[in-house]
């Protein structure tokens, strides 16, 4: 059971995102804030609420979510970025070339970078590190094409595959491109408990479910940074109590997911400023449906349950207006978005009429949803539970722990979900999650969690993971963006931009950095609440 815990909560938190992982997502400033009065000054201690704590801090061992890289990310860096256009661009590693046939990609690292406990980044420890990644259960399934990692010289290590993968540097941009010095791989334990890494901070102090306290790296390899002195990240899982102590000056930023957080402090420019992802970088708020087991087996059921979701309805009444209908896992501002196919328009006539053939044929529908049973997410479950009822569906709730609920997913314990999934920058990322080569029977680890199996979507998987021409990979993700929407494994409900992060005028530089080699880097990514680089924050004195 404690794998699979480990093996799905990555699934959620490290590699949706990367996989890391695309196109076009901005930093979006709601409120309009102010020029910053001067350039940045170095100096200062920031305090960061964070909504939860981290199960660890070993990126090779421990399940990571977006407060893991806020945390984490201060301190061990990764081999690749991501700039602001969603490209790939290397960050420890000075560069990744593939062969022709992109089997092969030599992976050179920077040379003069050391670890804080004095050990110089090489070659030999990059390949380490990648292969205690491919030997993590968090990981492996991840690293499925990787035949081999071998040493070419002594800064470059190449990764030998199975088969082409052109988008591979993107997932060394999260939790597998994480570099630790050989101490920590040595000793899992206490790199759980007090990480070190090449990053612009140093580890300081970790109270579990209380506080996070990093200090300046004196030997920082870029040179200038950081700005700040000291970070203290405080954990404050109650959204309420976070937003309370921000304004009480307890803090200085904190994430949020809460559309009142962002229409709030959004009108409030002259005290605060609000970020918010964009693009690839933001989520799809869903309900996850198992294809494996009655009724969702059936598609009639799956398409009357996406006609009987009134999904303008769901934003107006959870999102304050704030969000855009999805019917795909890219938003329109992607250049990987498609329109075709069709997917099922609200009309409960339709969904009515579907409903009644089934039954006719089967008996009446009925299942259970899994919800997490915070105020919010039950909310929007409540409001599909009933839409669902008024087509003639009976859908009973089931609460679990967020533990619970993805170990059932993982497993396919469940007839729907609640779900939030798809930030990554690369459609690539999305591999794992949807070919039905990762479709495992009930009772069985599956990290296609709706055990969807179609072999068009599969194939055209494959070809945007093999052929390096960009209109070839648009065209296989225009086929996967048409095959969801015919059979509906997922009922969309929009996209979640409403994770933001709201900060203290004083505090500058959110989304602003600036890559290793000069590039802007992505301003925000992450799901349900965005997270972003610290070394080039820095606060102005007030």
């Amino acid at each position: 059971m404690k794998r699979w815990k480990r093996l799905a909560t990555l699934s959620l938190a490290s590699m949706l995102l990367v996989a890391c992982s695309g196109q076009r997502p901005a930093a979006v400033q709601e409120s309009g804030s102010p020029a910053d009065p001067s350039s940045p000054a170095p100096g200062g201690r920031l305090v960061y609420g964070l909504s939860a704590d981290a199960n660890g801090l070993n990126p090779v061992t421990d399940q990571f979510a977006s407060q893991s890289y806020s945390m984490v990310g201060t301190i061990v860096e990764t081999l690749v970025s991501v700039d602001a256009n969603g490209d790939w661009k290397p960050n420890l590693a000075q560069s990744l070339t593939p062969n022709k046939t992109y089997d092969e990609w030599a992976i050179k690292v920077r040379q003069g970078i050391n670890f804080h406990d004095g050990v110089s980044l090489t070659g030999d420890i990059v390949k380490a590190n990648l292969e205690a990644q491919k030997a993590s259960p968090l990981n492996n399934a991840v690293l499925v094409p990787v035949k081999s990692f071998e040493l070419t010289d002594p800064m470059t290590v190449t990764v030998k595959l199975n088969q082409p993968w052109v988008a591979f540097p993107y997932y060394l941009a999260a939790q597998i491109g994480m570099v630790l010095p050989p101490n920590s791989l040595r000793d899992a334990k206490t790199a759980s408990l007090k990480p070190v890494g090449t990053g612009p901070f140093v580890f300081k102090e970790y109270v579990p479910d209380s506080r996070m306290v990093v200090t300046k790296n004196p030997n920082y390899w870029r040179k200038g940074l950081p700005y700040l002195d000291e970070i203290e990240f405080r954990i404050l899982p109650d959204s309420q109590t976070r937003a309370q102590t921000l304004e009480a000056g307890g803090i200085d930023a904190m994430g949020t997911s809460r559309d009142e957080d962002v229409t709030k402090y959004g009108g409030l420019k002259d005290t605060y400023t609000v970020h918010r992802a964009q693009g690839m970088a933001v989520p799809e708020y869903m309900f996850l449906l198992n294809t494996a087991v009655a009724p969702l087996d059936d598609l009639r059921v799956r398409k009357a349950l996406a006609h009987a979701t009134d999904r303008k309805a769901v934003i107006s009444t959870l999102r304050g207006g704030l969000t855009e209908e999805a019917d795909s896992p890219w938003s329109k501002d992607s250049k990987w978005f498609s329109d075709a196919g069709s997917y099922p328009a609200y009309d409960l006539a339709k969904a009515t009429a579907l409903v009644k053939e089934v039954e006719a044929e089967k008996g009446p529908i009925k299942f259970e949803v899994i919800s997490t049973p915070d105020p919010n997410t039950m909310q929007g479950v409540e409001l599909a539970q009933d839409m669902w009822r008024k087509a003639g569906i009976e859908v009973s709730i089931k609460q679990a722990d967020q533990p619970d609920l993805i170990n059932r997913a993982v497993t396919g314990n469940f007839g729907a979900t609640v779900w939030t999934q798809f930030s990554s920058p690369d459609p690539d990322g999305e591999y794992i999650w949807m070919h039905q080569a990762y479709a495992k029977p009930v009772g069985q680890i599956s990290l296609n969690f709706t055990r969807f199996k179609d072999e068009q979507l599969s194939k055209a998987f494959d070809i945007g993971r093999t052929n390096p021409d960009e209109s070839a990979r648009k065209q296989a993700y225009t086929t996967v963006q048409e095959r969801l929407r015919d059979q509906v494994p997922f009922v969309f409900i929009d996209h979640l931009n409403t994770g933001a992060i709201i900060a203290k005028t004083k505090l500058h530089g959110i989304g602003e950095q600036l890559l290793p080699d000069g590039e802007k880097g992505l301003p925000l990514t992450g799901s349900p609440i965005p997270y972003h680089p610290f070394s080039q924050l820095w606060v102005s004195k007030q």
